[in-house]
């Protein structure tokens, strides 16, 4: 598997994780506080750390949690971890997170979620938010024997350079891939109009370059449809039709849904494989998939946010939204200075 990250902060993250119960299947830190980024989070020192951890058995997680660190929940709490699980699985994107918490010495968030649900979103793209932050370079802290979870996170991989290939010209850089696959996960993000810096994107790739190749090096390197030159940083895809319709029948299963939900006409019924067929014909294919992936962020995003006010509570809400909205000006003013 390429998931690859830093060496040099993982004793730091493991005395992070050493804080919260032991029963992970996955655990790991991403973003600005992990990754050096440019623009308005390039503060890497002070950025708040990310993680995600990814549990067989939510209820049985959160009781544990509970007991050794109470106060990082909200009034939710007192609800106890069967309703909190079930607040996690059942709204938003299927993760529950818990921001603005001290641990060890650094502000961290940290996100829960099944290791089921998680499976689900990386074959399918159900939410693709989780999903979508593992197709951007991660810091993997730990990781169990689950086969079915390793396997899942290669295919999600597979299907973000797929994706990307299909909304990309004939020929094109590392970087305009790199750009693509960074940004699937942020396709019609209300939080890109709102909350975050619109370069967000570029700052994630230029200074990690090395980091996306080392992710999707050996996939580009074994995929049969593109011709991949490693020294001139160049690669060649298939856009004939037939090339096009086989990377739209890898497609996950939501995406494909959403595809054939924006073009089949009302009352005709088509089904997927029908409806893939004309796409890969059409002129317009990349923006097609681009509209398919924005049905699937745009409200996964939102319910997330939404759900994020009461896992969260109003005060650390009001004070996570203000750190949001600030990056998001001091991004402006770089631009405009």
């Amino acid at each position: 598997m390429a998931l690859q990250a830093l060496q040099s902060s993982g004793v730091a993250f493991r005395k992070i994780l050493s804080h919260f119960p032991e029963e992970l299947s996955l655990a790991f830190a991403y973003g600005s506080g992990v990754y050096r980024q440019v623009g308005p989070s390039s503060d890497q020192k002070n950025a708040m750390l990310d993680f995600v951890f990814t549990v067989d058995d939510p209820v049985a997680w959160h009781s544990k949690n509970l007991k050794k660190n109470w106060n990082h929940y909200s009034f939710l709490k007192v609800l106890g971890p069967k309703i909190i699980t079930t607040i996690q699985n059942n709204y938003g994107a299927g993760v529950y997170y818990n921001p603005l918490v001290m641990c060890d010495g650094r502000l961290i968030k940290y996100g829960v979620i099944s290791t089921n649900i998680l499976i689900e979103d990386l074959l399918n793209w159900n939410n693709l938010y989780v999903a979508g932050r593992l197709q951007k370079p991660v810091k993997i802290i730990a990781m169990n024997e689950n086969v079915a979870l390793r396997s899942a996170l290669d295919k999600n991989l597979k299907s973000a350079v797929t994706t990307a290939f299909l909304m990309l010209p004939e020929s094109f850089s590392e970087e305009d891939l790199f750009i693509e696959i960074a940004g699937l996960s942020y396709s019609g993000d209300f939080r890109m109009v709102v909350g975050e810096d619109k370069t967000k994107v570029l700052n994630i790739v230029k200074p990690n370059i090395a980091h996306f190749r080392e992710l999707y090096g050996n996939i580009l390197q074994e995929n049969p449809q593109v011709v991949y030159k490693i020294q001139q940083g160049r690669l060649e895809i298939d856009k004939s039709p037939e090339g096009q319709f086989t990377q739209l029948m890898t497609l996950p299963k939501t995406l494909q849904q959403q595809i054939n939900h924006i073009m089949d006409p009302p009352g005709k019924n088509r089904d997927v494989e029908e409806t893939l067929l004309q796409v890969a014909h059409d002129p317009d294919c990349g923006e097609v998939v681009r509209l398919g992936l924005s049905a699937i962020v745009r409200p996964s995003s939102m319910k997330q946010s939404t759900k994020g006010i009461f896992t969260a509570g109003v005060k650390k809400s009001v004070v996570y939204s203000s750190l949001k909205l600030h990056k998001m000006w001091k991004g402006w003013l770089r631009k405009t200075s």
